[in-house]
């Protein structure tokens, strides 16, 4: 037999992941009425399903942009999704002003590790091993990785802590949007401007 779930426990997961009441309910249950683990449940099955939408096309969606500071920051940005219905959907704006506001706070250069040139990366790797030279072979690659995996955190958006909720990457964000939502969605594109850069 289960543990009754305490209805405000429901409500507060759901205002924590914006998953639907049915959903928390079931997290709840399977976290024995564990908050933090329910959670936990939850981002990962909506991560499941984030990974099953993945494949289906994402044609619609819309351009935004933000300007920031006075004039002195502006984002333009491209942010897809399956249908036209979703693409004027509140929480889908949402997640696309958040990613503004992202791009304009934390400057990435990039969309993904995979947009990041080789020669940079080979160039961040000689800088980090040169920095921790004298060390055996084996921990000076281990130390190089966890740096390279540092230095993408930085300049890749989708691998940059979300600047809301530092406990969450954007794509991690982007994933649970997806469960929410109920379509894939993603990040196309985005450029940054700064006066004087």
């Amino acid at each position: 037999m289960s543990t009754p779930i305490d209805s405000q426990l429901v409500k507060q997961l759901r205002e924590m992941t914006n998953a639907g009441m049915m959903e928390c309910k079931r997290a709840l249950e399977e976290a024995k009425g564990n908050l933090q683990e329910a959670e936990t449940i939850l981002r990962k099955k909506l991560g499941l399903i984030a990974g099953k939408k993945a494949g289906r096309d994402a044609k619609e969606g819309v351009i935004a942009s933000y300007i920031h500071l006075g004039g002195k920051v502006g984002v333009l940005i491209e942010v897809n999704c399956e249908t036209d219905f979703v693409a004027k959907n509140d929480n889908f704006r949402e997640f696309v002003k958040d990613i503004t506001l992202q791009i304009a706070a934390a400057h990435p250069l990039y969309l993904s590790r995979e947009d990041v040139p080789a020669d940079l990366i080979s160039k961040e790797r000689e800088i980090a091993a040169a920095q921790i030279k004298g060390k055996p072979e084996n921990i000076v690659q281990k130390i190089v990785d966890g740096k390279i995996d540092k230095f993408y955190s930085t300049i890749c958006l989708l691998e940059q802590p979300f600047i809301k909720d530092q406990n969450k990457t954007i794509l991690e964000l982007l994933n649970e949007k997806i469960g929410e939502i109920g379509e894939n969605m993603r990040i196309k594109r985005f450029a940054r401007f700064a006066v004087g850069e």
